[in-house]
């Protein structure tokens, strides 16, 4: 009897610890599952970014820059965190084709000046071919090269003085299509964008630019991207269109002409009673159409990688009497309207010194807001509007060595040299002012 017991006993504890293996096995399986589909989830979001904090030393105290912005009153040194951008991106998972049909993009910048909001879009691609692409949001307007070219990658620690002037921010609340066949179709080399914007750019730290206007504006650019001999050689080439504008109320609009004595000038092209005063007329909208071509090339040989980039743009630019910056509010403009024709060009040279860490640059950019008048005529008294020194053109030439200290951590040392056009009319510009700037920055990537 005790034998039977006994036997009975141990029957019992062996189905009962294979009942607990099992149910532990099974337990154990659930977690693991669990743990992959949040490590698959974790995987779609994705945080990066960089900081960028670097020294600055002026010519002189005080001085206007576009290196960074103008110097504070009495001030010709300075430390700044110039950049400190975060970026959060999701990316949904493929479809059975291999497409992926959703995006989002949220990117912060946190400086000494505050928080600004850079990018916050989505971007939808169509589930069937992959060829089509709808974006919408806050992003960087499709023109030329240089205003999409990230900041932790260019070799200059600014953009060119044409860029910040014409597209202050880069960036726009908008709409965008993009038509580009993914990487098996063999022509994902070419790519057509066209946009539609508020077209008052991009906020300032705690800007705001909600439209003011019913104006959209048409941003677009043709550009192919072709990698050959096995990466070695990279060529690309842009073409780009802007037009569109904003609403003007009872504002005078001038334009470059000769007065009655013949002095170039600024002309009334409409007066403020045409422009939408109470009762007279109705709104009427300025016009800004601009045209830009770009070139890049890269070739990896034995003293390094070369690379040459060039960018040209012109068009016409409705500003102000002593600013040719676009509009960057979200209130009407109150300030009567100058349009001028401009020009304006940037031109790289990159030179990593072997496989060393070491890189040199030579950028030389050039920015003309008023093509109608040259040297010694701007300035001259006029019995319209007379000419002064917004419409004097800017070259400058940058000098810069990057060191990589490792694959995350860059230096760099640069130094503007700014030359500025001048006239005998203008107190203050009768000789090149005294406005270089050298810059130290340290960055680093995550």
């Amino acid at each position: 009897m005790v034998k039977q017991i006994t036997l009975a006993a141990f029957i019992t504890l062996s189905l009962s610890g294979s009942l607990m293996a099992q149910v532990t096995t099974d337990s154990l399986q659930n977690q693991v599952s669990a743990i992959k589909k949040d490590i698959s989830s974790l995987k779609k979001l994705k945080v990066s970014g960089y900081v960028q904090a670097q020294f600055q030393y002026a010519d002189s105290s005080g001085q206007a820059s576009v290196a960074g912005g103008n110097f504070a009153s009495g001030v010709d040194k300075r430390f700044m965190i110039r950049r400190g951008r975060v970026k959060f991106q999701y990316t949904g998972s493929p479809n059975s084709k291999g497409i992926t049909t959703s995006t989002a993009v949220l990117q912060i910048d946190a400086t000494e000046k505050g928080l600004t909001l850079k990018d916050a879009f989505v971007k939808v691609t169509d589930p069937w071919t992959g060829w089509v692409s709808v974006t919408g949001g806050l992003f960087v307007k499709p023109f030329g090269h240089e205003i999409f070219y990230s900041s932790s990658l260019r070799e200059s620690p600014e953009r060119a003085r044409i860029i910040q002037q014409l597209f202050p921010g880069e960036r726009d609340l908008g709409g965008m299509l993009t038509i580009q066949g993914p990487k098996k179709s063999g022509l994902d080399w070419l790519k057509l964008e066209a946009g539609w914007f508020n077209g008052n750019g991009a906020p300032g730290a705690g800007g705001d630019v909600s439209d003011f206007d019913k104006k959209k504006d048409f941003s677009g650019r043709f550009s192919l991207d072709k990698a050959l001999m096995n990466d070695k050689l990279k060529v690309g080439v842009g073409l780009s269109y802007y037009t569109g504008g904003y609403r003007i109320d009872s504002v005078n609009v001038f334009k470059a002409g000769n007065d009655p004595s013949g002095v170039m000038g600024f002309v009334v092209e409409s007066a403020a009673t045409d422009n939408g005063a109470v009762g007279i007329g109705s709104r009427k909208f300025t016009d800004r159409t601009y045209t830009g071509v770009d070139f890049q090339f890269s070739y990896d040989w034995k003293p390094g990688t070369t690379a040459i980039r060039a960018e040209f743009i012109s068009g016409n630019q409705p500003g102000f009497a002593s600013d040719t910056k676009s509009p960057n509010d979200k209130t009407p403009i109150s300030k009567d309207i100058y349009n001028r024709n401009f020009n304006g060009g940037i031109l790289y040279l990159t030179q990593n010194i072997m496989k060393t860490p070491f890189q040199l640059v030579v950028k030389y950019d050039w920015y003309d807001p008023n093509t109608d008048v040259k040297g010694d005529e701007i300035g001259k008294v006029s019995t319209v509007k007379t000419t002064n020194a917004a419409d004097l053109k800017y070259d400058t030439i940058g000098l810069g060595m990057a060191y990589m200290l490792d694959s995350n951590t860059k230096i760099t040392a640069y130094y503007d040299m700014v030359n500025n056009e001048t006239s005998k009319n203008l107190s203050g510009y009768t000789k090149d002012r005294t406005d270089n700037v050298v810059t130290v920055r340290m960055q680093v990537k995550f």
